[in-house]
């Protein structure tokens, strides 16, 4: 049985199914810039229009009824209400639009959490030096009291930002998300303890001016695989292990959850590659200042996103040039007898998820948990009668009924990602993980049998039948 408050919700992000680039005032973002360049995403695809929610909310809305979701997560596009990143010009067309979008939520019993970043930073600020830069913290935080002060008023659940492990590692290490640099070594850690900064500041923010008067409750949305070790009785693995928890989740878990600072495994694998290859400067891994808002206990829930699972073992590789790969010394397998869903990295393995549930139980001090994000993928030839997706959920979420009734982890909701299909990044629109089918042709929305079967589990664990 899952408790009679739980949130059920599927969730989306702005740049991915808005669309509406250039309407109304919108200001570019990284997203637009990159998507624009050449080579960059499958067949050179974009969200210019994605699935045009700017225009087609009603439909959204309908979808979200028709599943008889509670709850709903969406993105606030930051360019959309701030065109240039900063407070000193206001879109007032984008200020109505989520305006409409919440009041509408809540007219039909849903209630919404919000995102304020989902990796979609206004170009204006990103021209400024983006995330590398340490203004960025007060910016993001100006940003974020524009909106409690706002939509505060009716907006209960906060995420500052969406898998900062991310948006450090893909956008500034590897390249493959925008921004695209690819400062391998340095500019991914110091991307991180700037959305770390930035989080903690406007958590404090809500916290002393908001949360008296609004009551709501503000987190951050980490992602992470489940690790386990390839051999359980060895060593090496077991260590390796550790160091890939450390580096994904606990790079931003720890110090917003256990100490107010960085794993200690992840500092000493840093500072230890940086002298056996000469790097003779201070760590790269940066340290947070007494002066500034403490991060610790900058939480009021775990924001937990997970899709897959992963045996580790040492080797990382690239050890004659800094990078995270070599910092870290991993390397990640695929158990052979886990199947694979539309994306070759998605591995189904739904038990990964609650025994991750139970490592954030026990690392973490036992936080109440939301499962912001979780989802199958689909490519190739569309299938609306999507069976093995349809399973998956039936099986993820049993192993999350487990975990709250047999693990006692105080799980308080479930988001599929995602609600439709949308622009999926640097795939595209080639990769579909939506409840509904979106026909990129007519933008038409059509439930998906996996949408069918999770609308009954919702209807199944509200009516109190669930088992």
């Amino acid at each position: 049985m899952f408790p009679r408050d739980f949130a059920w919700g599927a969730a989306t992000s702005a740049y991915q199914i808005e669309g509406g680039w250039q309407s109304d005032g919108k200001g570019p973002s990284i997203w637009d810039t990159f998507c624009h360049e050449k080579g960059r995403v499958f067949g050179d695809q974009n969200g210019d229009v994605a699935c045009n929610s700017y225009e087609l909310w009603e439909k959204d809305l309908e979808c979200i009824q028709q599943l008889g979701l509670t709850h709903y997560r969406l993105s606030f596009s930051w360019a959309r209400l701030l065109p240039d990143g900063t407070t000193q010009h206001v879109n007032q067309k984008g200020v109505q639009y989520y305006n409409k979008v919440i009041d509408d939520l809540l007219t039909s019993n849903v209630s919404p959490m919000v995102t304020l970043y989902h990796f979609d930073l206004p170009q204006a600020l990103q021209d400024r030096g983006g995330w590398k830069s340490p203004g960025i913290a007060s910016l993001f935080d100006n940003y974020a009291q524009f909106c409690f002060q706002t939509f505060g008023d009716r907006v209960k659940l906060w995420i500052t930002i969406n898998e900062p492990q991310v948006c450090a590692k893909l956008g500034h290490e590897d390249g493959i998300h925008a921004p695209g640099l690819k400062e391998k070594g340095t500019a991914a850690y110091l991307v991180g303890h700037n959305m770390l900064r930035a989080h903690a500041m406007a958590w404090h923010s809500y916290n002393s001016r908001y949360r008296s008067e609004q009551k709501g409750a503000v987190s951050v949305a980490l992602n992470s695989d489940w690790y386990e070790p390839l051999n359980q009785g060895c060593p090496e693995d077991i260590a390796a292990t550790e160091r890939d928890l450390a580096f994904t989740l606990g790079w931003f878990a720890w110090p917003v959850f256990v100490t107010g600072d960085y794993p200690e495994i992840m500092r000493s694998a840093i500072d230890a590659q940086s002298k056996k290859l000469g790097y003779n400067a201070a760590s790269r891994l940066p340290s947070f200042s007494k002066d500034e808002s403490a991060i610790l206990g900058t939480a009021d829930f775990f924001a937990l996103n997970y899709y897959t699972s992963r045996k580790v073992k040492p080797g990382g590789g690239c050890e004659k040039m800094l990078c995270m790969k070599g910092d870290k010394d991993t390397a990640e397998v695929l158990d052979s007898s886990w199947p694979i869903s539309g994306l070759s990295w998605l591995a189904v393995v739904p038990d990964g998820l609650r025994k991750l549930l139970k490592y954030i139980k026990d690392t973490f001090n036992n936080p109440a948990i939301y499962i912001t994000e979780n989802g199958f993928s689909q490519v190739g030839p569309l299938q609306i009668e999507d069976a093995q997706r349809c399973v998956y959920y039936k099986d993820t979420i049993s192993e999350v009924a487990k975990a709250i009734q047999e693990d006692g982890i105080n799980v308080r909701g479930y988001f599929a990602w995602s609600l439709m299909d949308n622009f999926e990044w640097t795939d595209g629109f080639s990769v579909r993980f939506g409840l509904f089918h979106v026909d990129f042709s007519d933008l038409s929305r059509t439930l998906y049998q996996s949408g069918r079967e999770y609308a009954k589990i919702i209807s199944k664990s509200r009516s109190g039948q669930s088992k």
